[in-house]
């Protein structure tokens, strides 16, 4: 998935994921950038580098969860 297409996702409340299940992108109540948090531990990272543009991890590494799509935009 790309950035705009994560972000996209994300702000339809799908539930969009990175390496695997236990890894979900989250918008913080109140705005502000995405964050991957474990499900597991809590922890956060950022969705991207500090320049806003470069994901953290590869774009193929990102998926939305089962039983969910990402319609295309008409």
């Amino acid at each position: 998935m790309t950035l705009a297409e994560i972000l996209r996702a994300v702000d339809e409340g799908l539930p969009v994921h990175w390496q695997n299940p236990g890894y979900q992108v989250e918008r913080p109540a109140g705005g502000g950038p995405c964050v991957i948090r474990s499900l597991s531990t809590g922890h956060c990272i950022g969705l991207t580098w500090t320049n806003g543009i470069t994901l953290n991890g590869k774009e193929e590494e990102y998926f939305i969860g089962e039983g969910t799509t990402l319609l295309p935009v008409k």
